[in-house]
């Protein structure tokens, strides 16, 4: 079954409150200054946040630095970036925190400065440490794929042997959100569901960490494949880590029959559902997410408006669409080519 209907619906919200800051903050024609610090400045996901931020901040005339971590994990440079920005007097930052607690006694002193903080992809533990998040909601993505690959599995579902390729071992934080999404989609009971790696069903080969890069993935599924050569199903917690996962596979003759499913609906990505290495994959809008979120900086400069969050959730869902050509019954899914409309990358 095919809908975009939810994704309607998150732009609508969007465009409502885009026009909540349709101007430049300052009176007097003084630029506000704003931050975007991301987890690192190679992942074509992040890459993509700041051009949106880059483009909404030129139209707006907001003046926006940027700065990233040398690896995603990289939490002192993320603290340091957040001290300068303070130094700098910017009015607001935009943060996609690499370890989501340690970050916050940082962030309390941007916004005891009268910075606005805004989490972008990836909420802050807890949440409400950031005066605002927009993001995908990472749990619905990883079950979107949990189900998909579930219902394409079928009866075999029942036997399968599934590698979880996860992003680092800093928990709770995105990657414990699209693991354990997939594995409630896919009819695992969870454990803790603010951790992953303790769940007891013993369809799970096991856990690795792959740094959200292709190197990564290719090394933990080198590891999994160790433990368990038969293994048929392949969670990852992002595209990079999926086409590792895949070239691992490949290298033993078994890129043919092993399911691997993946979220963030990167243009290299979506191809790579398009050519059959994916299976599917879910969807996310970082551009978007940044674009807002200069949006809300904008706003809180000028009389302290602050963003609301979507109804019924603690923060504002910028979307998720599951990408695929093999649809199955009772899971929403767009077609390969309308992944492409939309991807990014």
């Amino acid at each position: 079954m095919k809908s975009i209907s939810a994704l309607k619906t998150t732009l609508l919200a969007a465009a409502a409150f885009g026009a909540m800051a349709a101007a430049p903050a300052y009176a007097g024609g003084h630029s506000v200054g704003a931050c975007l610090i991301t987890k690192t400045d190679t992942n074509p996901f992040f890459v993509k946040m700041k051009e949106g931020a880059e483009a909404k901040a030129a139209e707006l005339g907001v003046s926006l630095k940027s700065y990233a971590g040398k690896v995603d994990g990289d939490h002192e440079t993320q603290v340091q970036a957040i001290e300068t920005c303070i130094a700098d007097g910017a009015k607001g930052i935009l943060l996609t925190a690499s370890d989501t607690s340690s970050i916050t006694t940082s962030v309390q002193q941007a916004r005891d400065a009268g910075l606005l903080v805004i989490a972008l992809d990836t909420p802050l533990e807890p949440i409400d440490a950031a005066d605002a998040t927009f993001a995908t909601d990472n749990f619905l993505a990883g079950e979107l794929i949990g189900k998909w690959a579930a219902a394409t599995l079928g009866d075999e579902a029942a036997n399968a042997k599934i590698a979880m390729l996860d992003l680092a071992i800093s928990q709770p934080s995105v990657g414990v959100l699209r693991d354990q999404g997939f594995l409630q989609g896919f009819g695992i009971d969870l454990g803790d569901p603010n951790k992953w790696g303790d769940e007891t069903d013993p369809r799970i080969v096991g856990n690795d960490v792959t740094a959200g890069n292709e190197e990564g993935g290719r090394k933990a599924m080198e590891n999994l494949l160790a433990k368990d050569p038969m293994i048929n199903v392949v969670y990852t917690i992002n595209e990079p880590a999926a086409a590792g996962a895949y070239e691992a596979l490949k290298a033993i003759g078994r890129e043919g029959d092993v399911l691997i499913v993946s979220v963030d609906g990167g243009c290299p990505g979506v191809q790579n559902v398009a050519d059959g290495v994916i299976g599917a994959t879910s969807q996310q809008y970082p551009l978007l997410m940044a674009a807002l979120g200069v949006e809300a900086i904008a706003a809180w400069a000028k009389d302290g408006t602050k963003p609301e969050n979507t109804p019924g959730k603690d923060f504002f869902d910028t979307g998720v669409s599951l990408v695929t050509d093999k649809s199955v019954d009772g899971v929403e899914s767009i077609s390969v080519a309308e992944g492409k409309d939309r991807c990014w990358g």
